[in-house]
């Protein structure tokens, strides 16, 4: 007796997987001090439902909002909104924030750009 096993498409999709709109936004050009918001959308693409337990960030200058707390089935979208305050913050600037989740992808993270001028005073 033989016993034929088929793997194509195994794995990528099995489980709950988070198809990204998009994983970068780029703000452009921002003055020191402005607060500025995104919102990262996504499809849960996989065949399980998607569970977010957490979205880290590496510093107090983003802050997450509003994931879902709730699991998403199979093909149900979601969307969270990241804050960033660039006060302090002068030239190029990346930030990276890692999404914590039952997704079986492994690069489930996004990440925010902008490149921050200071302001000029006006001449008296």
């Amino acid at each position: 007796m033989f016993v034929i096993i088929s793997f194509s498409g195994f794995g990528q999709n099995s489980g709950a997987f988070i198809g990204w709109e998009a994983q970068t936004h780029n703000f452009g050009e921002i003055l020191a001090g402005d607060k500025v918001d995104h919102i990262f959308k996504f499809t849960n693409t996989g065949r399980e439902p998607l569970i977010i337990t957490n979205i880290e960030v590496t510093c107090g200058c983003t802050t997450p909002k509003g994931w879902p707390r709730d699991p998403i089935p199979p093909g149900g979208d979601g969307e969270f909104t990241i804050s960033f305050n660039s006060a302090g913050k002068l030239g190029k600037v990346v930030k990276v924030i890692r999404v914590i989740s039952n997704a079986t992808n492994a690069n489930n993270q996004v990440t925010l750009e902008a490149m921050i001028t200071e302001k000029k005073s006006l001449p008296n």
